[in-house]
């Protein structure tokens, strides 16, 4: 058995002590010792980006974060954007765009969109379709994702 290791993180805003072992995936934290359960496992290589989450406000993937990597951060979680009585303003523009068709990519969308927001500039869908081109959707054709982003991203100024 493995030596288990102390990590303090918040997650969505609420601070957690835990033991894990240093070989535990974020995902798994999240997932099984927080019941978080939003974000999900895809490819588990990092390349479909169902599994993002902000750590310390920037989007990273789950998949490839060990649990004692963010030992001290500050986590968002796909829970952590609204609720189904009250949608976050990622949420509410895929509402409205119908972004989402089967749903398993878009908590990875939100919290990709949630960073490009905070930390890109966005002039055109171009740069759009760039900032998601780490996310895959197997459904939607991304047209109605740009759209979202697209007026997201107007309403930010970040957009003409």
């Amino acid at each position: 058995m493995s030596e288990r290791t102390e990590i303090i993180v918040s997650v969505n805003g609420l601070s957690y002590t835990r033991h894990v072992e240093p070989r535990l995936l974020l995902t798994d934290f999240l997932r099984h010792e927080l019941g978080l359960t939003g974000t999900h496992v895809g490819c588990e290589h990092g390349v479909c980006g169902a599994c993002t989450v902000l750590i310390d406000g920037r989007s990273a993937r789950s998949c490839l974060t060990l649990a004692v990597q963010v030992d001290g951060a500050d986590i968002e979680t796909i829970e952590g954007q609204g609720t189904v009585e009250h949608l976050g303003r990622v949420q509410q523009a895929f509402r409205d765009h119908h972004g989402l068709q089967c749903g398993f990519c878009t908590p990875g969308f939100i919290m990709t969109i949630a960073d490009i927001l905070r930390h890109h500039n966005l002039d055109n869908d171009e740069d759009i379709r760039e900032a998601l081109s780490g996310n895959i959707c197997r459904c939607t054709g991304y047209e109605h994702i740009v759209n979202a982003v697209r007026e997201l991203a107007k309403e930010r100024g970040a957009l003409k």
